[in-house]
């Protein structure tokens, strides 16, 4: 039996081609890995930074919700001094103050109409659609649901 050249260098090159291919997957492997390293570690630099911008803007709207707050303040002051020009000075506080608490009351009475509506805490209509879904898929028919 006699081997020709060609079938004995074929053979090599397919061998050759596979330890080739095979440090080819190895260090796409490799690359793969730094690159998900690389971007992993990009990633937490960006998001720290991202987090102490926030933290600057969250206190920067803290301090402004305080300065609104003085504001408020200074314009119930001035609500009252206003009113003294043509009252007693604790005649216009107190008119100031039960406009203050009449407006307090309605915005108690809206919210706890709010709250009264969006109690109980749950999603009941997902919820019934859920147990429709399930009592559709053991075979019952539910109420207002046509079974094809």
């Amino acid at each position: 039996m006699t081997t020709r050249p060609e079938a004995v260098r074929h053979q090599a090159g397919t061998s050759e081609q596979s330890a080739h291919v095979g440090a080819l997957v190895s260090q796409a492997t490799s690359d793969l890995s730094r690159l998900v390293r690389d971007e992993l570690q990009l990633a937490k630099v960006e998001l720290k930074v991202k987090g102490k911008e926030a933290g600057v803007g969250a206190g920067l709207f803290g301090g402004a919700g305080t300065l609104a707050l003085y504001g408020l303040g200074v314009l119930i002051a001035a609500a009252i001094l206003g009113l003294a020009t043509a009252l007693p000075g604790w005649l216009s506080a107190l008119i100031v103050a039960a406009v203050l608490f009449a407006a307090a009351a309605v915005a108690a009475l809206l919210g706890k109409r709010h709250v009264s509506r969006a109690t109980p805490p749950v999603p009941q209509s997902a919820v019934d659609g859920v147990h429709e879904d399930l009592e559709a898929l053991k075979g019952h028919q539910s109420e207002g649901k046509v079974m094809s």
